[in-house]
């Protein structure tokens, strides 16, 4: 159980850092969106940020 909530921190942290890396603030923005969508049921909120991702994503 710990090793797999581990690995799971260690997964989103590492994605964390890469959209960073790549993408700057607005991916973080927009990741946060996603998460905090997903999280609170909220489908506008995670549709924001799913779409703000894809944009940035295809712009690179």
């Amino acid at each position: 159980m710990i090793t797999t909530q581990l690995m799971a921190a260690v997964l989103t942290m590492g994605f964390d850092q890469m959209i960073q890396n790549r993408y700057g603030g607005v991916g973080m923005l927009a990741l946060l969106l996603l998460v905090a969508g997903i999280k609170a049921n909220n489908s506008t909120c995670s549709s924001i940020g799913a779409v703000l991702l894809v944009l940035l994503m295809t712009q690179a």
